[in-house]
Order: structure tokens, then C-alpha cells, then sequence
């Protein structure tokens, strides 16, 4: 029986995972999203394009791979539909190969309602929610009153979305929420869930199965599977930087409990980090850089949400948190993306350790939110020159090998690739 290799970020999210898994694919028969859901967005770049991806795993582009939408996995079906559609106009048709299991939980319309009226709710200290219904979806999942996607295909499912959908409402009101003036894309509530309702049969047309027997099926036959995370290590629900985090567990254990594979059958975790940070919305940020420096990471590494469009806060890299995740997760590949962005910098800094209340440390500390963190700096001579066109570790410049040296050692696991550029042929392997 062979093992799952794991794949994840070790940061804020946006460190390139939707690449690496399409880099990485060609070595695997299966691709599985454990966790997340339409919060993640995936970029993808090959032959001039961009893709991104949202619910769909990050091997769809490649036909002859089966791809799994797993247990831990929310599925907003208009949503998915777009997906779907947008993969037809490529030529892609993923009915061939994509699998939904049975048990992933279904985001409604009046789900994303509520993670709107919960953040208005929150005033001052909003979370910065994509509103992509996430939070609430998640919390039904755990109130165990939660449809799943296995339920479309109950006779009494329209009763049952319509009763977890007045629970809702009864809900928004209570919180002071104008249901009325509320939209999604421009369009009423009602006027959404119409095509919500529709997507199903585009839901529908893809295979249902029981995820849990379907993957152990594929161990035991002797496929290598890879498991694909979405959002990243600092945004779980237990270890990331609590409230500002999002609702499921984005770590390796996410794996056992999103696809229903036992502990025992965890192979590699590949995690993969950028040369610098990056995180989107509200919470903690020890290295965030609010001068020309950040800006100019933000411009030259086009650091704008895949899924939000939001600005992303940009700073150096954390080591406190690489080494925090790498523990968590128990990394044993590290990739490093990324690194071109700081091609023309003078120098490019590290945060080796905090000083927290006039004590170093190299913790994560559990007042993470609350108290002031002063970041312990290293800097290092930047390269300036262009990686374009190198495809041997060995001929990255001196410079940035020795970054990447100090990234390796402070990480405490071996670099095994570095990413020098959007397209998926640009990954160097050591």
C-alpha cells in the first residue's frame, strides 16, 4: 500500500501551492483537495495563460489524472458551475476525470449572507472574511444541520435547504442584518439562490462517490496520490493566528479527517513557502513592511488576491513562523517561491526570532494578536540579476544561494525546489 505525499502552504496562503501540485502532478495518478473551499484561489500559468481555481483540484489540466474533491471540501455549486465553464472554454472537460465525494458540505446562498451580516456584526474587529460563505457553512457542518452533497439527491432536500435556510434568516435578523438591501454579485437573495438551484445539475453531472473508500481503494491499488491543501499553516483553525483565521484544519492532520486516510498513511509533506510574506486581510503580521519596500514587493510580485483582488500586505520572511509550521506539519520537502521578485533589491532581510515584551524568543507566542512583536533581523546582500533562463540550483547567483542557505538552515529542512517564475516550467529541483 503506498503512501499520500501532502502538499501545503506554510504561511499566509498565496505562496504558490495551485502551481507546484500542476508541476508536480505529472508524477501522480490522483490529486485530492482535503480542506477549504471557494476562499482558495489556485494560480495556474503555462503557454502565455492564467488559470485559477477555486474548488477544483490543481490537476485538472491534466486528463489522464484522477481528481478528488474530498470530505473536507465546501463546494458553493454556482460557484463550481463558473469553474466548470470556464474549464469547457479551454477544451477541458473535467466530467472525465474529477470525482466529488458524497460527504463534502454544500455552501447555500443564505450562508454567504450570514458571513456578510457576521462580519458587519463584528464592527472594528472583522476578520476580513472573503465572504464566500466559509465561516457559516463550516459552523453548520459542526451544529450537525449541514447539507451535504450526497443530500441533492434526497427526495426532501428541498424542504431541508429551505428549513436550514429560515434558520438563517431568523439569524441575519437577529443580528440587526438588512436581508433586503442584501446581494451577491448584484443579484437578491433570491434572485441568486434561482441560479444556485440551477448549478446542481451541473453538480450533478459529475460522479459521486464515498471519498473515504475511494482513496484507501487507490493507496491499495498501488496509486501515488497527492493531497493538495488550499488557504495555509498560519490560517488554521487550532495553530493558525486565531480569530483571524479561517474554520478547518489547513494542516497534514487536515489530511486524515478532510479525505478519511489514517495517520499511517502520510508520506512526503512538500510545503512550500515564498522568499518573502504575504498575507491578505485582517490579523497579525510581524514582518509587514509599510514603507516603498513593501510596496514595491506588493507591485513586483503582483500580489493581489486570486480569489479577492485585495492588495496583499507584504513583508519579509518570518522564520519564528516557517519553523512553527514546518513542526506542526512535520515538512520533510520545503519549495521556496518566488525568489525573483527581489532580483533588483540592495538587500533582503529575514526575521530570525521576536522580541515579545522585552524577551527574545523563537516561538509563536500565544498573544500573538495582542502584544506588541518586534521582529530580530538578518539581512543579506541582494543578487541583482535575472534568474531567467537558469535551470540549475547550482547557477542561481551566489547571492541568492546564500539567502536560501540561511532559509535551510533556519527551517531546519532541506530546500528541494525553488520557484523562479509563474510559469510551470520555471521550477528548479536540486
Amino acid at each position: 500500500m503506498t503512501k499520500i505525499d501532502v502538499l501545503l502552504g506554510l504561511q499566509w496562503g498565496d505562496e504558490g501551492k495551485g502551481k507546484i501540485v500542476d508541476v508536480l502532478t505529472p508524477g501522480y495518478d490522483v490529486i485530492a483537495r482535503f480542506q477549504g473551499g471557494p476562499n482558495a484561489g489556485h494560480t495556474i500559468e503555462f503557454g502565455g495563460n492564467k488559470h485559477v481555481l477555486h474548488i477544483i483540484p490543481s490537476g485538472i489540466f491534466h486528463q489522464e489524472k484522477i481528481n478528488l474533491i474530498g470530505n473536507g471540501v465546501l463546494i458553493e455549486p454556482r460557484i463550481f458551475k463558473q469553474e466548470i465553464e470556464e474549464l469547457e472554454k479551454k477544451g477541458i472537460d473535467a466530467t472525465r476525470n474529477l470525482y466529488i465525494s458524497k460527504k463534502a458540505h454544500l455552501i447555500l446562498p443564505s450562508h454567504r449572507m450570514m458571513d456578510a451580516a457576521n462580519e458587519q456584526a463584528k464592527g472594528n474587529m472583522k476578520i476580513g472574511s472573503t465572504l464566500k460563505g466559509i465561516g457559516p457553512a463550516y459552523t453548520d457542518k459542526i451544529a450537525r444541520c449541514g447539507l451535504r452533497v450526497g443530500d441533492t439527491l434526497a427526495e426532501d432536500f428541498r424542504e431541508r435547504y429551505i428549513m436550514l435556510k429560515e434558520q438563517h434568516l431568523r439569524m441575519a435578523q437577529t443580528l440587526g442584518f438588512d436581508v433586503t438591501t442584501f446581494r451577491i454579485d448584484g443579484l437578491t437573495l433570491d434572485q441568486y439562490e434561482a441560479q444556485w438551484m440551477e448549478s446542481l445539475k451541473t453538480l450533478q453531472r459529475f460522479r459521486f462517490v464515498n471519498s473515504e473508500y475511494f482513496i484507501n481503494q487507490c493507496l491499495r491499488d498501488d496509486k501515488k496520490v497527492l493531497a493538495e491543501g488550499a488557504q495555509a499553516m498560519m490560517l488554521d483553525i487550532d495553530f493558525g493566528t486565531y480569530p483571524f483565521v479561517t474554520s478547518s484544519n489547513t494542516i497534514t492532520a487536515g489530511v486524515c479527517t478532510g479525505l478519511g486516510v489514517a495517520p499511517t498513511a502520510i508520506g512526503r509533506v512538500m510545503g512550500i513557502t515564498k522568499a518573502y510574506c504575504t498575507r491578505v486581510g485582517a490579523g497579525p503580521f510581524p514582518t509587514e513592511l509599510f514603507d516603498e519596500t513593501g510596496r514595491r514587493l506588493c507591485e513586483l510580485g503582483h500580489e493581489y488576491g486570486a480569489t479577492t483582488g485585495r492588495p496583499r500586505r507584504c513583508g519579509w520572511i518570518d522564520m519564528p513562523a516557517l519553523r512553527y509550521a514546518c513542526m506542526i506539519n512535520g515538512v520533510t520537502d520545503l519549495f521556496v517561491t518566488k525568489p525573483d521578485v527581489m532580483n533588483d533589491f540592495d538587500q533582503v532581510c529575514m526575521c530570525t526570532a521576536y522580541e515579545v515584551g522585552g524577551q527574545r524568543t523563537d516561538e509563536i507566542p500565544f498573544e500573538y494578536n495582542t502584544m506588541p512583536i518586534s521582529p530580530v533581523w538578518q539581512s543579506f546582500d541582494g543578487w541583482h540579476q535575472s534568474l531567467e533562463g537558469i535551470s540549475a540550483y547550482d547557477d542561481l547567483p551566489a547571492n541568492l544561494r546564500t539567502y536560501l542557505a540561511a532559509v535551510e538552515r533556519q527551517a531546519g529542512v532541506r530546500i528541494a525546489a525553488v520557484s523562479i517564475s509563474p510559469d510551470r516550467k520555471d521550477v528548479i529541483f536540486r
